[in-house]
């Protein structure tokens, strides 16, 4: 007897366990690599050691020493209450601890997230945070979804000029917003143009204190900040143990520059405030509230006394900022994320990180924070930490609240000076001014698209100026298809050779030039259509009066249309028995 054919007399009964056994592993190996997607702590914790934490605590203790000023500095642009800058550092870390995929990337308040905030959320209520709330719950839902349903692909429209142009303007109007606290000025319009002959117009309002303070924070922030990136030049020869905790403390004192500058400003502007109190005029932040933010769903009307505004009337004012807020986010997040993950060799899940980005702002949401996305700086210095998992955000959450709990009281000694210089000195990093020469170089229509992205960006808000920007960009890539190249080859009969595809926008294009043609240049009876260069065809291009014959399913090559009478027809009748088409 065969193989086969014993194997053939075994009771089907008897293979049904098997076969269930290896369909119940099947299922359950799917679970895993399931969970292991969505969820990347589910790869690295269990392999997670003692030497881990120790270097995730460090990166993360150094991360928070940065965020806690940067913070209280960004919601200031965000034009809401400082504590709300700390609201939106302590909740996307631990999200991002679970659902991330990078190791380097820090999400919380950023320079452009918090203009982009303040550009679409201006409420008539001092103070009131409700359409910043929805803002960031709704375009973290859009960041969840764009994440669940893989249209990532979305963000690859944004051209490089576009984006260059928008983080330039974005850097640009965010530093000349904080000069009238370096200043001490008072009453200045938030629209940039307006701004600039304001801010220049009231020059002689300025604040000595406020002015000394905030230029000195700045050329200290610039030289601390120098520490950090010391090049030792016996960096191959072995060294004593007091030269590595010296160079050490070096490096941590340049990458706690943000604190270190807010710290010696609090105790300076304490003491001459008590030494001079009648001479001292230092603008300070103010009292903040102590505490953490309760854990409730956004707010989705604004009541306060008389004055009510519904749902509908917050989603009117914010309007396209719900497109724009996820995009620019995920722009910013993705950027600083694949940089990292080429310069430190691992891959990141494009996919994985808008669902992410798109859960810490819904979370966020419920905590009192803004829109977050990924910080440039606070990456870099989160990667200089030698941080190791994701878990150093954790790390980073936890000093935040302690920070909310425990410091608030202190946090109203803080110069708005300090702050500004902070902020300042974070955003003048962000312009890049070789991109204009490269492009000069490389291609000048990239260059025309960058300024005009630019100016619009200052003459209208930056939020209507990458949208000019974008669309601008996209010109060049629509035209070809809607203009596409016809070639004709006069032969008996003439051939029409067509380049990329015929989609919809080129149809009546395309007609209206064979109809020229066969009136003026072609005489013949009838042509052949050579499809050979032809990429795709859509349904409105099949359904043109030119490709009237009959389209086999198994299409490769040419098509004769049927045969036409007198130059000026369109060779366009239906042939009998072919009026559908495939």
């Amino acid at each position: 007897m065969t193989e086969q054919e014993s194997l053939q007399l075994i009771p089907a009964a008897n293979l049904a366990p098997e076969g269930n056994r290896l369909q119940h592993l099947f299922k359950k190996e799917k679970i895993k690599l399931y969970l292991k997607k969505k969820f990347p702590i589910v790869q690295w914790f269990p392999n997670y050691s003692w030497q881990f934490f120790q270097c995730d605590f460090i990166a993360g203790m150094t991360v928070a020493m940065t965020v806690i000023p940067q913070g209280l500095a960004y919601a200031r642009i965000a034009d809401l209450p400082p504590q709300f800058g700390l609201y939106s550092s302590f909740m996307s870390p631990f999200v991002y601890c679970i659902f991330g995929t990078s190791k380097d990337i820090t999400l919380g308040p950023t320079a452009i997230m918090s203009l982009m905030t303040t550009s679409f959320c201006s409420s008539s209520i001092k103070n009131d945070s409700t359409c910043a709330l929805i803002l960031a719950f709704v375009a973290g839902f859009i960041q969840l979804m764009m994440g669940l349903f893989h249209l990532g692909f979305l963000i690859s429209f944004i051209s490089g000029p576009v984006l260059s142009a928008f983080t330039t303007a974005a850097a640009v109007t965010i530093g000349f917003s904080q000069v009238k606290h370096i200043f001490g000025l008072k009453k200045i319009p938030k629209d940039f143009i307006h701004c600039v002959y304001f801010t220049f117009a009231k020059l002689d309002e300025t604040n000595v204190w406020d002015f000394i303070l905030g230029i000195s924070c700045i050329i200290s922030l610039y030289f601390i900040k120098k520490f950090r990136s010391i090049d030792w030049d016996d960096e191959d020869e072995p060294i004593t143990f007091s030269q590595k905790v010296a160079r050490k403390f070096l490096w941590l004192f340049g990458t706690a520059a943000n604190a270190v500058v807010v710290i010696v400003a609090v105790s300076i502007t304490f003491a001459i405030i008590n030494i001079y109190p009648d001479k001292a005029d230092f603008t300070l932040t103010g009292d903040i509230q102590s505490g953490l933010p309760p854990f409730r769903l956004p707010n989705f009307t604004i009541k306060q006394g008389n004055f009510t505004q519904t749902t509908g009337e917050i989603f009117s004012d914010i309007g396209v900022g719900f497109f724009i807020i996820p995009l620019i986010g995920i722009i910013e997040t993705m950027a600083i994320g694949k940089s990292f993950a080429r310069k430190n060799c691992y891959k990141l899940d494009a996919t994985q990180e808008f669902v992410a980005m798109g859960t810490a702002n819904i979370l966020g949401s419920f905590v009192s924070a803004y829109p977050v996305a990924g910080s440039f700086s606070r990456t870099a210095i989160n990667a200089q930490s030698s941080v190791k998992t994701p878990a150093g955000g954790v790390v980073t959450g936890f000093v935040v609240l302690v920070a909310l709990i425990v410091l608030a009281p202190v946090f109203k000694y803080i110069p708005t000076a300090a702050l500004a210089a902070i902020i300042i000195s974070a955003v003048i990093q962000m312009v890049d001014l070789q991109i204009i020469r490269k492009m000069w170089n490389m291609q000048k229509t990239d260059l025309f698209i960058y300024f005009i992205t630019l100016i619009s960006s200052f003459a209208l808000g930056i939020e209507y100026g990458i949208l000019i920007g974008i669309g601008i960009s996209l010109f060049p890539l629509l035209y070809p298809l809607s203009r596409p190249n016809i070639q004709i080859q006069q032969s008996s009969p003439p051939v029409i050779n067509l380049e990329l595809g015929l989609q919809f926008p080129a149809a009546d294009y395309f007609e209206d030039t064979i109809i020229d043609m066969l009136n003026t240049t072609i005489r013949a009876h009838y042509l052949i259509l050579d499809c050979q260069k032809i990429f795709s065809l859509d349904y409105t291009a099949i359904k043109n009066r030119t490709f009237c014959a009959k389209i086999p399913k198994n299409f490769t090559g040419k098509i004769e249309p049927p045969d036409v009478h007198g130059r000026s027809e369109t060779f366009c009748k239906y042939r009998k028995g072919a009026r559908d088409t495939n």
